[in-house]
């Protein structure tokens, strides 16, 4: 089963899976909004996934304050 953007929420909140289990999927989430940003996206579309992005990483400090801190201390840097 695929996930997008619309289920990390529900991915977070999941009971039988692992930190980890949970952390891997949200990144793959993450991995494939990235990877579909080309030359012709338009800078809001580019800005949508930052932002999506921000609340990925803000629910993987919840679920692993360090590498969720990680996360959020490298896009704020870039910002």
């Amino acid at each position: 089963m695929g996930y997008n953007i619309n289920d990390i929420d529900k991915i977070a909140e999941f009971k039988t899976w692992t930190t980890k289990q949970k952390t891997d999927e949200l990144l793959k989430i993450d991995c494939f909004m990235y990877c579909n940003i080309g030359k012709d996206s338009t800078n809001k579309e580019r800005e949508q996934v930052k932002r999506n992005s921000k609340r990925i990483y803000t629910l993987i400090k919840k679920i692993d304050p360090p590498m969720g801190n990680a996360f959020l201390a490298t896009i704020d840097r870039k910002e």
